[in-house]
């Protein structure tokens, strides 16, 4: 049996039809693990990321797992529709008309995901200095949802597939990320979902994650460069940041000259929600391989000859037609391909974008980078893999799009 229902608001001669068939089964192909489960522990990542100007942010590298795959370009069979095809409008796009232009303006949608295996203190009990342990980043970028509130990437930067705990550690987006500077604050994971056989099978074919965030959070200015501002509370608010924290880092207390107790902890400011900011970008499925697409993320690294085309510190964009494709070695016998000479480093996770128009810096969502191939073997990479987004892809998205974070602030 098949549910029907129509998306509306969405404007002609956009990529597929309005009216969407979703499997009445789609519940059953999502998995979902909490990232911070509560207002204090989400504050308490955001602060170890942003303390001492930022300095954990500035010395996380780019992630590396499986970004290298032997991927074949298939001329028959491939990745299939499994119900009509359907678009979900970007914000702001719910009823525009599309546009052109020959200019590629980078979207503010894109940016970094953060993550660390845990923090040390290499300071002192009362003036601690907390370092992150193995600081990693990903591409992701802002998709449209209910609350504007989603993050989408690859499956990979959400779900540790290295050590097989359940998700990644310290999870944030910062949008627009440079150098240590977060223009738009930082968003902190709430909730992770994926495909059921990506997080049971590492599935290839299921490589995708969307995570909900918290309304941004900004400590001491967009340059992390202000002093961080404190608020005074009660000797039993201070107890509940320190049992729900298990950190000195939130909060303080130190004696006045009466030698009398003060306690206080960290004053962060609400940025506001994710695509208020920044926008977010529509989302389309089941649409036909062969369609031209964008791809935009933050490429490092170097290529198999040694050559560091990208530094992973600016967004840059490639553009190609998608084709069938497939990667035996890590799952995936239904993919997506496009000619792309983006190295793995920092790639993972990059924005395939479908009819994006460059005067509105939005368009669809239509995959995420989870490799790359050098398929000619002239040692450069010259092709970006994604799983293909099909009916299960959308009762993934469907069922974070729906949930509520708010401020924490």
């Amino acid at each position: 049996m098949k549910r029907t229902l129509a998306l509306g608001g969405v404007a002609a001669g956009l990529l597929a039809s309005a009216l969407v068939t979703q499997p009445a089964n789609a519940a059953g192909d999502v998995a979902s693990d909490p990232l911070a489960s509560t207002g204090i522990q989400a504050k308490n990542v955001a602060a170890f990321w942003l303390a001492e100007n930022a300095a954990n942010l500035i010395a996380a590298t780019p992630y590396d797992v499986e970004t290298q795959v032997v991927s074949k370009h298939v001329s028959t069979g491939g990745p299939t529709a499994d119900t009509k095809p359907g678009v979900v409008p970007a914000i702001g796009d719910e009823k525009k008309t599309t546009s052109t232009s020959k200019n590629v303006n980078l979207p503010k949608t894109t940016g970094k995901v953060f993550f660390a295996d845990g923090f040390e203190n290499k300071g002192t009990f009362w003036n601690p200095k907390w370092v992150a342990k193995n600081p990693h980043w990903c591409t992701a970028t802002s998709v449209q949802s209910n609350y504007r509130n989603l993050v989408a990437t690859a499956g990979s930067c959400v779900y540790n597939t290295e050590t097989n705990s359940a998700t990644m550690n310290y999870w944030v987006f910062v949008p627009g990320y440079y150098q240590g500077k977060t223009p738009w604050g930082v968003y902190v994971g709430k909730q992770a979902f994926t495909h059921y056989d990506y997080d049971v099978y590492e599935d290839g074919d299921r490589n995708y994650a969307f995570v909900t965030v918290y309304n941004g959070l900004t400590l001491n200015g967009p340059d992390q460069s202000a002093p961080v501002s404190k608020v005074e509370v009660t000797e039993a608010e201070y107890k509940t940041y320190w049992k729900n924290s298990g950190r000195l880092l939130l909060a303080g207390a130190e004696k006045d000259a009466a030698n009398k107790w003060h306690f206080y902890i960290w004053k962060f400011k609400d940025a506001g929600r994710l695509g208020d900011n920044v926008g977010g970008q529509g989302f389309a499925y089941n649409q036909k391989v062969g369609q031209n697409v964008y791809v935009f993320g933050y490429p490092s690294g170097s290529h198999p000859d040694g050559n560091h085309a990208y530094t992973g510190k600016t967004l840059k964009w490639s553009y190609g037609k998608t084709f069938a494709a497939k990667a035996s070695a890590i799952k995936a016998e239904e993919l997506i391909g496009v000619k792309s000479s983006f190295t793995g480093e920092g790639a993972l996770g990059s924005a395939w974008i479908a009819q994006y128009k460059n005067t509105r810096r939005l368009g669809y969502l239509n995959g995420v980078t989870i490799g790359v191939s050098d398929t000619d073997g002239n040692k450069r990479y010259d092709t970006s893999v994604s799983p293909y987004f099909d009916g299960e892809t959308y009762g993934v998205y469907k069922a974070a799009a729906n949930l509520w974070t708010g401020s924490i602030a």
